[in-house]
């Protein structure tokens, strides 16, 4: 497998020797995700649980950065404490991230429980002349790091003229950042040089370091982290540690909307919960894997919208299969094996070439066409169904997909609506029949009449459609 790395500009082999370990920069918890966090978080959920249908194993780690200038005036102006607003944003996060069928990442380190980590990283790069103290803060010294700018492509007398960093007559040059800042304001920590709280870069290295060590496979997060937060993790990380910091950097695209990145300031930015409320989990993850994981992607209503009917012929083929009728007819048999055959192949390939999302989903896509095409003719019977069943319910599971799912019981009602509007259509009780039509949409049933039978399909609620 084959992944691009922002840090050496090609693709690269992923390590699946042993396991392979993921540090994915999470969210700061000020305010409600969005659907741009969500993009990355999908993108490298359905990436773990592709790694792991290989039988490779994985140690996805995820930060929380609960300590943040952000927090700190989001609670002072809610009158409250940092705490208290961290949390209210952290089970957020779990429940629109549970709703969106997200895996549980194994660890979600948070920032406020590492701090004795960051102090004594930041002592090792003092002793080792990197970091300096001044009156504002500890600093990390730039200049003293000879290969800073190798991530972001950007040299550091371009980034003195034009850096936008923050003014302090105290650091001796510009583009030091901060590792400590000194603050008689809560939270605060001791520590040997003064009383304060971690700078932010300070946090994912000394938490990835801890519980990945240095060299680990993969290292992510949004393009938006390239500058300055990854590169300041390789600086800090490196110099301390004095080997390679991650084998691969893997950044995913933003979400612009109408072309403009999504930004507080202007207003734009569209919450999970609002995604989720509106489309549901199936589509905005389907939305999120529509682009290759490296370019931006713009929220579409038109593409959603697209996107619903696509998720429907999904469903269709789903109960079109478990509903095939029980013969053991073997005609077509060859020609379904070679459709199977070629969409696994086609699907694993596109994901193993730098994850080609849209490439996969256009293989999921056509076996799902094939599949559907085979039941409107008729063709479709249990012996074929248990071929590609499997498969479809291994792509699905990869994508992170959920299709409706019923109960024993609820055929057995439903099916037996079917029988007695079918009976009282036979009849000619066109008004019986379609009370029981009615009854049976109440349930977010949809017939699928065929020729010679009627199955049905249980549909997704999509907040849309109401």
């Amino acid at each position: 497998m084959k992944i691009f790395d922002t840090l050496s500009v090609t693709e690269k082999n992923v390590d699946t020797s042993s396991s392979v370990r993921i540090y994915l920069c999470g969210v700061t918890v000020y305010d409600e995700s969005h659907i741009g966090h969500a993009r990355t978080i999908i993108v490298f959920d359905v990436f773990r649980r592709y790694l792991e249908s290989k039988k490779i194993k994985v140690n996805l780690i995820q930060n929380f950065t609960d300590v943040d200038d952000k927090i700190i005036n989001r609670a002072k102006k809610e009158n409250t404490l940092a705490g208290t607003i961290t949390t209210r944003y952290i089970k957020n996060y779990f429940d629109d991230f549970d709703k969106l069928n997200v895996k549980r990442a194994d660890l979600y380190p948070k920032a406020t429980e590492h701090i004795s980590d960051m102090i004594n990283l930041i002592k090792g790069l003092i002793e080792k002349g990197f970091a300096y103290t001044s009156k504002n803060g500890v600093y990390f010294s730039v200049s003293k790091f000879a290969e800073y700018g190798k991530l972001s492509k950007k040299k550091i007398d371009e980034l003195v003229s034009g850096a936008r960093v923050e003014v302090d007559e105290t650091k001796k040059d510009p583009l030091d950042f901060a590792l400590w800042k000194f603050s008689d304001e809560s939270p605060t920590w001791e520590s040997p040089w003064g009383n304060g709280r971690p700078g932010w870069h300070i946090e994912c290295s000394a938490m990835s370091l801890k519980y990945l060590g240095s060299n680990f496979e993969i290292h992510g997060g949004g393009r938006d982290l390239i500058f300055p937060h990854h590169e300041n993790e390789i600086a800090q990380s490196e110099a301390f540690s004095g080997i390679n910091f991650a084998k691969i950097w893997m950044h995913v695209g933003m979400v612009t909307i109408n072309g403009e990145k999504m930004s507080k300031s202007l207003g734009n930015t569209k919450s999970i919960d609002h995604v989720l409320r509106k489309w549901g989990p199936n589509i905005t993850r389907l939305f999120c894997l529509s682009g290759h994981y490296t370019k931006p992607i713009d929220y579409s209503e038109e593409i959603l919208k697209e996107t619903i009917t696509k998720w429907r012929q999904v469903e269709n083929c789903y109960f079109e299969m478990i509903l095939s009728d029980d013969s053991q007819s073997t005609e077509g048999l060859d020609q379904v094996k070679n459709i199977i055959s070629e969409s696994k192949s086609e699907f694993d390939s596109a994901l193993d070439s730098d994850f080609n999302t849209p490439l996969a989903l256009g293989a999921f896509f056509k076996l799902v066409k094939n599949i559907n095409q085979l039941a409107s003719s008729e063709k479709l019977t249990m012996t074929i169904s248990g071929l590609v069943l499997p498969v479809f319910q291994g792509m699905v599971s990869i994508l992170g997909l959920q299709v409706v799912q019923v109960t024993d019981k609820e055929k057995d009602d439903i099916t037996n609506l079917i029988k007695q509007r079918d009976t009282l259509r036979s009849q000619k009780k066109f008004q019986e029949a379609d009370a029981i039509r009615k009854q049976i949409s109440d349930l977010n049933i949809v017939l699928i009449d065929h020729k010679n039978k009627t199955l049905w399909m249980k549909q997704e609620k999509i907040g849309i459609e109401n």
